[in-house]
């Protein structure tokens, strides 16, 4: 299997492609990742040295993968981190361009805006691109709750908002619906839920909530997600399967008290995770 991810990138650590490229190639896909941004570390610790990405750049990096004929090889697309406008429109572009040369070929848009403890940390150019063209333009798509606020304009404090949010997103055109890092008042103080979505139903899975967090957690579990679906798998089992991946790698993380995800320490809880969480139907 081939997958074309464009996402962010960092020289130290893990977040971005610098977490979905490893995750990828350890389940045996074949990644050809093109980067948005070049970055130093991610921009959590304070100070960061790089540049975002020049969209012509991308545009070459997509042309020259079309020119060894590859992209009717290409299984699946993933974005994430978008670093400007312009961008967008070049990752649009390449999406095109892998549907036209493999109609089956499916996009997933990891709708990177913000979150809950920092608000929007992207530009707002950026936000609206996002919500106009690129979440209309996927298949699947992967928000945390905060982003699904901000995507839908709905609230989800509570089990029946978060479904009507999702039933909104799904509007937008999306057929599988990924919602990460939801707590609503139906959520224990000592968890934290997912919900996934599409024509089968909606399933619920809940992991225990870790004291310690790590930068990359959310680009993982999208791009892992992704992979399973596209294996055949159910969009409850996929999610099952990412969610368990990432959960052993960040107790892992947490265990030893490391800032940054430990990816290649823990990487055969992406293989064969230490503790395989059930969805349940909702």
């Amino acid at each position: 299997m081939n997958l074309l991810s464009i996402q962010s990138h960092v020289a130290y650590g893990h977040v971005g492609n610098s977490a979905a490229v490893f995750a990828l190639q350890r389940l045996g896909l074949e990644v050809w990742p093109i980067h948005t941004v070049e970055l130093s570390n991610h921009p959590g610790y304070g100070t960061f040295f790089g540049r975002v990405a020049d969209p012509a750049a991308i545009r070459d990096l997509v042309q020259g993968i079309a020119a060894r004929n590859a992209l009717g090889r290409c299984d699946g697309v993933i974005s994430g981190y978008v670093g400007a406008a312009a961008i967008g429109g070049e990752i649009l572009a390449a999406v095109g361009a892998v549907r036209a040369a493999n109609p089956a070929a499916r996009y997933c848009c990891d709708p990177v805006i913000g979150d809950a403890d920092r608000g929007i940390y992207v530009q707002p150019e950026v936000a609206e691109f996002l919500r106009a063209a690129a979440v209309p333009a996927a298949d699947v798509v992967t928000p945390n709750a905060f982003e699904l606020g901000f995507l839908t304009g709905r609230a989800s404090a509570t089990p029946s908002q978060t479904y009507a949010a999702i039933d909104a997103l799904h509007a937008l055109g999306p057929r599988v619906v990924l919602v990460t890092s939801l707590a609503t008042d139906a959520t224990p103080h000592n968890a934290i839920d997912l919900v996934v979505s599409d024509a089968a139903g909606r399933f619920r899975l809940r992991t225990p909530r870790l004291a310690h967090a790590a930068n990359g957690a959310g680009d993982a579990i999208a791009a892992l997600f992704f992979a399973h679906l596209l294996r055949g798998g159910s969009a409850a089992d996929a999610m099952a399967r990412a969610a368990s991946s990432v959960f052993g790698i960040l107790r892992c993380t947490a265990q030893a008290g490391a800032r940054e995800m430990l990816l290649i320490e823990a990487q055969d809880e992406i293989v064969a995770p230490s503790a395989v969480f059930q969805p349940e139907p909702i």
